[in-house]
């Protein structure tokens, strides 16, 4: 029924070794472009056109022409989560905890840009982007690390030893949410009311876990409807599977 372009990034460097450059963005342009032109050409019904499209402004600016490509994409599928992590191989930010899908800033965040859903979509919106053509992405996993100090608060933004053992041997630091709950022992669960936050904690030198859970989902959903966004999109269903548990929730959160 359409394309889907997933472009990690344009003008910037996704993993090491990508070639990218600052005539990406324009090239992204005409990309979006002729595939609306030819998927037009085959007649018959509507055929989508959408991307899945960065949080951080820097990315944005740098790769993706946003008073332009509207006019040849459907929607965005804002990338919701991967604000903060170890990283599968440690070169992300292995030395300290973080949110990775937080729908405002925490005020305790210490670091100096802002990461979170609320800037990511007000980027767009400041844009002049058709609230109804943005979607955010809630993530079905979460991201997790090991060796971390309670700091007095329960492991937030605290030092830690690396991402904490995962559910896939290529990806560490990653489970999915129903793995997540299931098979991390003595984790306790904790809601940040200020920043729409779930994280998961087995105490002082333990694992600390961010993600999303049905209280987030909740939230995040009632947020979405408040700014006359499109919905939401998932990355990936295999995370809530046997139960369902987040689909429902998001389901019935956008109702």
């Amino acid at each position: 029924d359409g394309i889907d372009i997933d472009w990690e990034w344009p003008g910037s460097e996704g993993h090491p070794g990508n070639h990218y450059g600052a005539a990406d963005k324009n090239n992204l342009t005409a990309l979006l472009a002729e595939f609306r032109k030819q998927l037009d050409a085959t007649g018959g019904s509507h055929k989508l056109l959408t991307a899945f499209t960065p949080a951080d402004p820097a990315k944005i600016e740098a790769g993706w022409d946003i008073k332009k490509i509207f006019e040849y994409l459907d929607f965005a599928n804002v990338q919701g989560y991967d604000f903060h992590g170890a990283g599968s191989d440690n070169s992300w930010e292995p030395k300290r905890t973080g949110h990775q899908a937080n729908l405002h800033r925490d005020a305790q965040d210490p670091y100096s840009f802002d990461f979170s859903i609320e800037k990511a979509v007000q980027t767009y919106l400041d844009a002049g982007v058709n609230p109804r053509k943005l979607t955010v992405g809630f993530p079905f996993y979460g991201r997790g690390w090991k060796e971390v100090a309670d700091g007095g608060v329960k492991g937030e933004w605290q030092s830690a030893n690396g991402a904490a053992p995962g559910q896939f041997p290529e990806e560490a630091g990653t489970r999915g949410y129903h793995n997540l709950i299931t098979n991390v022992p003595n984790m306790t669960v904790y809601h940040d009311e200020q920043s729409i936050s779930t994280y998961g904690y087995t105490g002082n030198n333990g694992q600390w876990w961010s993600f999303d859970d049905t209280w987030s989902i909740g939230k995040k959903t009632q947020w979405i409807k408040s700014k006359g966004l499109l919905g939401g999109m998932v990355w990936e269903m295999s995370g809530d599977t046997p139960t369902g548990t987040l689909m429902t929730a998001l389901d019935n959160g956008l109702k």
